[in-house]
């Protein structure tokens, strides 16, 4: 099939490939434009659009899509279907209308549940027994359409939300090239008005570590955090990144290590920290980061908030 893929970041890069592994002709690809990025502040080609030149593949980044003149660039392009997955900008009717199957979204959540802009990690953050992929039939309203194919997989008691992303986006990749595959045949699915939600983004007020709430709220907002913006505590004054952690049994006053391998009482239990990052440095596993920055039995980690 005559394809526009339309992503931008890394988790809309497998899918790019798969398409073009399966034979199908990429009339062009869109994109985020470049960004300042790095020290330097030099605009930065987005994931999508590195890998899709890397492919000989045309690209292009329009800043919006509202201009009559940009939908008829689209339009000319003459394309049996677009695919879009994480691509960062509204589609107008006449895009949505352009392609002869029109627009097809990959969206990583069990629709209606997570519309929105982070369902992967508020399907973690919620306590989500499991999530999956929908490939969606794009409207006009926010990820609102019929559904064409779904799949659905567990959440994993330790999994972080860039675990679960790499999953997903594999598991949209395929099912994305198996719906253009069966789409003369595949019966649309209204979505069920019962049990929407919306994946508000995340904020990073949401980041900063409460050891006062229960141990199984506290792992899943530093999973569901990592690896950005990542769930932080602070040491002596030092401010340190949590990206992975488990539930374990232990209790005492919130916010003290238990042990010296980075077990913290919480206000219910307590947790495991798994892997951390200090200021400046990548991230480690726990083992590794306590031998740079032990952390002793008795060490008060950050401030209760909300505390007298």
């Amino acid at each position: 099939m005559r394809v526009i893929f339309m992503g931008t970041p890394d988790f809309s890069v497998p899918v790019l490939e798969a398409l073009v592994a399966a034979g199908h002709e990429i009339a062009a690809v869109y994109c985020q434009p470049p960004r300042p990025a790095g020290r330097g502040k030099k605009d930065r080609p987005t994931p999508v659009h590195a890998r899709a030149e890397a492919l000989g593949l045309e690209v292009r980044h329009p800043e919006r899509l509202r201009s009559a003149e940009e939908q008829e660039r689209f339009a000319a392009l003459g394309a049996d279907v677009a695919v879009v997955v994480a691509y960062g900008l509204i589609l107008p009717q006449p895009v949505l209308d352009a392609p002869k199957h029109g627009c097809l979204n990959i969206h990583a959540s069990l629709l209606p549940r997570w519309r929105g802009a982070a369902p992967i990690h508020r399907a973690i953050l919620s306590g989500d027994a499991e999530t999956g992929v929908c490939i969606m039939q794009m409207e006009a309203g926010l990820d609102t359409g019929p559904v064409l194919l779904r799949e659905a997989t567990e959440i994993g008691a330790e999994e972080t939300t860039g675990e679960l992303h790499d999953r997903l986006s594999a598991m949209g990749a395929r099912l994305i090239t198996e719906a253009l595959d069966r789409l003369e045949t595949l019966a649309p699915e209204a979505q069920p008005e019962d049990g929407v939600t919306y994946a508000q983004k995340i904020d990073k007020a949401e980041a900063a570590v409460d050891w006062s709430r229960p141990a199984t709220e506290i792992s899943r907002q530093i999973r569901g955090l990592a690896p950005f913006p990542g769930a932080w505590t602070t040491l002596g004054g030092e401010r340190i990144k949590l990206l992975g952690a488990r539930v374990v049994a232990g209790q005492g006053a919130p916010g003290t290590a238990l042990d010296d391998g980075f077990t913290i009482a919480c206000g219910e239990g307590a947790v495991q920290v798994t892997r951390a990052q200090r200021a400046g440095k990548g991230a480690q596993e726990a083992e590794t980061f306590l031998r740079g920055m032990a952390i002793p039995r008795g060490t008060v980690l950050g401030a209760v908030l909300g505390a007298d």
